[in-house]
């Protein structure tokens, strides 16, 4: 059995730099999901961001979860639900402008610790990109400009809490998917595990480590690869017990942005026979994504195609 991928970032900066990108590497190809660790983001903020998100559950959004499951009487399903996710959440956004201060129910301080945590993980976004075009063999910066669009790239937070069903059979915390943006930054409950990934048709656990950070990538950067690196189905199964807290931040190209496979990626490619993905707009790529989430990608980038050969797209817009 194949263990799950953990980096540790700090060794990024030792002899073992190269085993380590290598280990990245690996993971982006095979599996589409690793997790970091010693990622620069202090074990206090992370302490201080789940101890306000959990408080926030309980003080605001538990009784109106209990009510929706009341309301369409959840408890009592005896068949699989295949149109409905056994989650609560709210979003935040960051890029290019943040909503936080707008959010209502929100307390200052946890605005405040929402705030710094986002600005931390916005340099690990763009840290890890930048690992990316290291393993990719392109320029420093290339991933960046290329989800710049005109206003900089979108970044924003879903907040979600799991709490426990009594039907984990027939309902799902979250649909099997394949995240519709850039790069994914999870920060997930230690104690209720439930994601799981999907790879060579088996469901696989992603282990709850704590101060852990997981990332997966999304169809943008499958696109942008041409393929090399993948998006990857992935689900939240719900527990009899527990509460899952889950913190996803999409760091995504802004909704202007032109997105198509990197040409220096199939100057390399040319000798094989390589499906060439679309180039689009992103913002035309998350209006068709909105009714299709929970459906195959591969239809989504087919029907992209046919966008492209309508419409004649500019050059890339970098800063």
């Amino acid at each position: 059995m194949e263990t799950f991928p953990v980096v540790n970032m700090e060794m990024l900066n030792t002899e073992k730099r190269a085993a380590t990108l290598e280990k990245i590497k690996d993971a982006c190809e095979n599996w589409g999901f690793f997790e970091v660790v010693n990622h620069g983001i202090s074990h206090e903020l992370l302490d201080t961001v789940e101890r306000f998100t959990k408080e926030h559950y309980k003080k605001c959004m538990e009784q109106r979860f209990k009510e929706m499951v009341a309301s369409k009487s959840l408890e009592a399903v005896q068949t699989e639900i295949d149109d409905l996710d056994w989650e609560s959440t709210f979003f935040l956004k960051h890029l290019p402008v943040s909503n936080i201060s707008q959010v209502p129910d929100l307390e200052d301080d946890y605005r405040k610790i929402m705030k710094e945590f986002a600005d931390k993980l916005e340099k690990l976004a763009e840290q890890l990109l930048d690992l990316l075009c290291e393993n990719l063999g392109l320029e420093q910066g290339y991933l960046k400009k290329a989800f710049y669009g005109s206003k900089g790239p979108t970044f924003g937070t879903k907040v979600s809490n799991y709490p426990p069903c009594p039907k984990p059979d027939l309902i799902k915390g979250l649909r099997a998917h394949t995240d519709a943006g850039g790069i994914i930054l999870l920060f997930q409950d230690d104690k209720v595990s439930g994601l799981q990934l999907l790879k060579d048709g088996k469901w696989i656990d992603v282990p709850p480590m704590r101060h852990s950070i997981v990332i997966n990538l999304g169809d943008q950067l499958e696109v942008i690869t041409n393929g090399k690196y993948k998006s990857v189905e992935h689900r939240v199964i719900t527990q009899t017990d527990g509460n899952r807290m889950s913190l996803a931040s999409f760091y995504n190209p802004g909704s202007d942005a032109i997105i198509y496979p990197a040409p220096e990626l199939l100057e390399k490619e040319q000798k094989e026979n390589t499906v060439i993905y679309p180039k689009f707009v992103f913002e035309d790529y998350m209006k068709l994504y909105a009714g299709l989430k929970f459906q195959a990608k591969e239809p989504r980038f087919e029907a992209m195609k046919a966008v492209e050969t309508a419409v004649n797209l500019g050059p890339i817009a970098t800063v």
